[in-house]
């Protein structure tokens, strides 16, 4: 079988999100017997190309990649309907002849590939790993930081999403009233916002809907959680959706023992608020400092300002910034951990590090949100605590140094089985599926 497999970007050092899952399914893919091909792009502002369409392989994999340079957003339609896009596609899908067609991101393609594809003669579907299909920040998250729910009627929330991300949790009282009301205003009467918004308010206004007609493309659909299942059908998706976990291919290895009387916790995510590291060092303070140690793995070159302000908070706790490391070592890693804590302040779909933690028989503690409470057996693999609060998080870390054997006996009951082909085979089964519902209508 021949799958073309479309994703914003595909380059050889990524190996998180979207980029890594493409980059696994196409490897096992091919390993199988099939034929991937995966179609992906150079982002406009990135150095250009030596020809508008490269061709290389990675893997093993063949790739196609075409230079977003040529088509730049020219305002913030383009990043969801970019119609100049439709040549490049129509182009590269005659070449390859799919037998089936994989969207695994819109970005950097846009709908204008689904206008393309639906076009082509050749089945559809996606695997949809966060909630670019309705919401405009592919977060769901509000200006505030909390969980949002779509889209509202008049896009007010989208409004401010697009010209209030700046303000964030902590803007005033008065800035936060003003927010509102200008963001309400103008999504409710566009010709009293400025000039220069106008036409980002109406795409803005338009986008749910665009979306949700031309995703009518997919025959179907994956999704890593139930979470994000229910999301896309709360939005008003009618596209059949079917539940695919992530595979982990990792060091399954018993986790050694560590050294008595101190709990080992660690943390790996990028350093920036909404990661939550600051919960973590202030739920240490409130702690005797001698029952924990934390290793913190992340750039602090992403945002400085951050950066400094959670080694501020760790001064004269036990603490060490170990920078990033290889993904190949993200076994060792987590071996020298007792106890993983995730304690993002927004919504998290599956991270891949919770699946490894899991995977490598590493306990964890993570903000009880959907996306990632749905892999956590309370008290046997991890505990959740209340997004956001740092007393919580000291109430359930405490729970460690209270019950000094508690990680370890944890640990022998944390598992993650699933692999990178038991999730190729699913993909496969699911291709055919597809193909048999087609071929009977």
């Amino acid at each position: 079988m021949r799958i073309a497999l479309f994703v914003h970007c595909y380059y050889p050092e990524h190996f998180y999100g979207t980029e890594s899952y493409t980059r696994t399914l196409a490897r096992e893919l091919l390993a199988l017997g099939h034929e991937p091909v995966v179609v992906t792009a150079t982002f406009a502002g990135e150095p250009r190309q030596e020809d508008f369409i490269q061709r290389y392989a990675i893997d093993g994999v063949r790739v196609i990649r075409f230079d977003r340079n040529r088509f730049p957003d020219r305002g913030l339609r383009d990043t969801f309907h970019l119609p100049d896009l439709a040549t490049v596609h129509r182009t590269l899908l005659d070449e390859i002849q799919p037998d089936i067609i994989h969207v695994c991101h819109l970005l950097n393609h846009t709908s204008a590939l689904l206008d393309v594809a639906r076009g082509a003669g050749k089945p559809v579907v996606a695997t949809f790993t966060d909630f670019f299909g309705f919401c405009f920040n592919n977060k769901l998250s509000t200006v505030d930081g909390t969980r949002c729910a779509g889209p509202n009627r008049s896009r007010s929330n989208c409004v401010a999403c697009a010209y209030f991300s700046h303000d964030g949790a902590r803007a005033g009282f008065g800035r936060r009233i003003a927010r509102i009301a200008v963001s309400e205003t103008v999504a409710r009467m566009p010709r009293l916002a400025p000039a220069n918004w106008r036409a980002n308010v109406a795409a803005l206004k338009e986008r749910p809907g665009h979306l949700s007609a031309a995703y009518g493309a997919y025959a179907g659909a994956l999704t890593p959680t139930r979470f994000l299942m229910n999301a896309y059908r709360a939005s008003g998706l009618t596209v059949p959706l079917e539940l695919s976990r992530f595979g982990i291919d990792i060091d399954r290895s018993d986790k050694p023992p560590g050294p008595s009387g101190r709990t080992r916790l660690g943390f790996i995510g990028q350093l920036a608020r909404h990661k939550g590291l600051h919960l973590l060092l202030r739920a240490m303070r409130r702690l005797d400092s001698n029952q924990f140690s934390l290793d913190v793995y992340g750039d602090e070159t992403m945002d400085p300002a951050y950066a400094r302000e959670v080694r501020q908070l760790a001064e004269g706790l036990e603490v060490v910034f170990r920078g990033t490391f290889p993904v190949e070592r993200t076994a060792e890693v987590l071996a020298a951990m007792d106890v993983l804590v995730i304690p993002s302040t927004w919504v998290e779909n599956s991270p891949l590090i919770l699946l490894q933690a899991l995977a490598t028989h590493t306990p964890v503690v993570i903000s009880d949100v959907e996306g990632m409470n749905e892999f956590i057996e309370e008290g046997r693999n991890g505990f959740g605590f209340t997004q956001g609060s740092d007393a919580a998080l000291t109430r359930v870390i405490g729970r460690f140094a209270a019950e000094p054997g508690l990680a370890r006996a944890m640990s022998a009951l944390t598992q993650y089985e699933r692999t990178s082909r038991h999730m190729a085979a699913d993909v496969v089964r699911f291709y055919e599926s597809v193909q048999a519902k087609r071929q009977a209508t």
